[in-house]
């Protein structure tokens, strides 16, 4: 192929699909090369009230309307109703004590509301449909796509990169004057360019098993909830069971097929005999008596995924030619759904280099500033992450640490709503002058497990935190430890946010807050 393409995108999940039609939007030639082809499975499922915004916004900014029925349940149902997806209304945390028959009790959970009703929540991506539905709108906007390429050279000319392989055993060529990897960790650039892998500090190592399962039960089928009704049903959320090491997610899909998984320390893993995948499955449930209901009657409808290595932190991020977007920069854990937004930060981040510095000296600064931020975002995320696994054995302090998360998730989310986007900069606040060293020196202070006794203290340091960035109530301190989502909570915080009460109201009447 003589073609010389402006861009060449590796990999065409739901990330590298977005980014060639935004690219194509700009005026870019694109070509997308993916080594395998689509339908298929693909883990990273749960989107979040920031991700969806962030999709909402590159929607609007690079007239993509295709998109915009995928940023809500409502619309996602009423338009693509052939799309599968699950509907996500929260978080839902569980503490267990393995082997503990014990029915889950109100003071071992955590349920974090992230919509007020169905119509505007978050979804569960299932990524076979979602994906393929992607680059098919991609290739109508007239983005090349090739399928079956199996790329194994990378070679930058001086004035464009060429990538050499095979398709259907024939050889092939495309040239591009960049190139961007979206395939994910330890990836395809990673692979050509013998790129180095870097330490992934905070982050304890950790493993992962996990399948697609059919016949899941309910969770409040399966379990006792004796009392109150929860700000959401428990099961429409993205579910974590913690337990001292590890935690299991389970994502309820909308065409009968639940996606369910275990993340854990290495010690725990091989406690658990995560390497021999099915059967650790089943004696992990046997563990945990209100998941093996659950799951009596669930069918893994392919062969488990086991993965020795979890974590993963790429020692460079870009090049003159090239670049990786953050889900092939890295990875941290499933825990938190932090993949999405990281990933739709670096797209938004990468599409403005592409819009206003493209062919011009500023292009290679910019992608410094982009790798720079790509790699902090990264970093602490990781701090947050490990910090969470080193106090899963203490469900108190879990609960006061995952709050740093949700008090910069809403309060991001809210600045962005409202058109402050100079108040929201980073991923969880970590370069706002007054939120990153705060919620870094409490992450520093749990790094090693906070005691029983230290427990009530550290939770109100916390609260104390987070307080100033505070939208979302979080500060109430429920006794049944359920977070709703209410408006009078966003609207006594309109000063937090640098806005009035009436634009509080004016932002939740557009976002469809409030149920016509």
């Amino acid at each position: 192929m003589s073609d010389i393409y402006d861009l060449a995108i590796i990999g065409s999940g739901f990330a590298g699909s977005l980014l060639a039609m935004i690219a194509h939007r700009l005026g870019r030639s694109v070509v997308l090369l993916e080594r395998g082809n689509h339908p298929r499975m693909a883990i990273g499922e749960s989107s979040t009230p920031l991700s969806n915004l962030l999709l909402e916004e590159l929607a609007t900014r690079y007239d993509l309307p295709v998109l915009l029925p995928l940023t809500k349940w409502g619309a996602w149902q009423q338009q693509h109703p052939e799309i599968a997806c699950g509907l996500k209304r929260g978080f839902s945390f569980f503490h267990h004590e393995l082997g503990d028959a014990g029915n889950l009790r109100f003071d071992k959970q955590m349920l974090v509301a992230a919509s007020p009703h169905n119509k505007i929540a978050d979804t569960h991506w299932y990524r076979a449909d979602l994906d393929h539905h992607l680059v098919r709108e991609a290739q109508c906007l007239g983005v090349g796509y090739h399928d079956e390429v199996n790329l194994q050279q990378c070679t930058d000319t001086g004035e464009y990169v060429e990538l050499t392989g095979e398709h259907h055993q024939q050889a092939v060529k495309f040239r591009a004057r960049f190139v961007i990897d979206a395939t994910g960790p330890r990836g395809c650039l990673h692979r050509l360019l013998n790129l180095p892998e870097a330490e992934l500090p905070h982050m304890p190592a950790t493993q992962a098993l996990y399948s697609h399962f059919s016949n899941v039960k309910r969770l409040d089928e399966a379990a006792s909830f004796n009392t109150g009704t929860p700000p959401y049903p428990v099961d429409d959320a993205a579910v974590h069971h913690i337990f001292d090491g590890g935690w299991i997610w389970v994502l309820r899909f909308n065409n009968g097929i639940t996606s369910a998984g275990i993340a854990a320390t290495e010690h725990a893993a091989q406690r658990l005999g995560l390497p021999e995948k099915a059967p650790a499955w089943q004696q992990l449930l046997d563990h945990l008596p209100a998941l093996r209901e659950q799951f009596a009657e669930a069918i893994a409808l392919q062969p488990f995924t086991y993965m020795a290595r979890l974590g993963f932190r790429s020692g460079a991020i870009t090049g003159a030619r090239w670049a990786l977007l953050p889900s092939a920069a890295g990875f941290v854990d499933p825990l938190l759904s932090s993949g999405f937004p990281l990933t739709l930060l670096g797209i938004s981040r990468m599409a403005k280099i592409i819009d206003q510095h493209w062919s011009q000296p500023t292009f290679a600064t910019e992608l410094l500033t982009y790798a720079a931020s790509t790699d902090g975002e990264l970093l602490a995320t990781a701090h947050l992450i490990g910090t969470l696994y080193a106090n899963m054995h203490n469900f108190d302090a879990f609960r006061a640490i995952s709050l740093l998360y949700f008090a910069a998730a809403s309060f991001s989310e809210t600045a962005r709503r409202l058109g402050k986007l100079h108040l929201a900069q980073s991923f969880l606040l970590h370069a706002d002058p007054r939120f990153g060293p705060a919620a870094a020196a409490l992450l520093d202070r749990a790094a090693r497990g906070i005691s029983t006794n230290d427990t009530a203290t550290f939770v109100q340091d916390v609260q104390r935190a987070i307080g100033p960035f505070d939208v979302a109530g979080l500060c109430t301190a429920p006794r049944n430890n359920w977070y709703p989502v209410k408006a009078e909570d966003l609207k006594q915080s309109a000063w937090k946010v640098e806005a009035t009460t009436q634009e509080i109201d004016d932002m939740l009447q557009r976002s469809g807050f409030y149920m016509l």
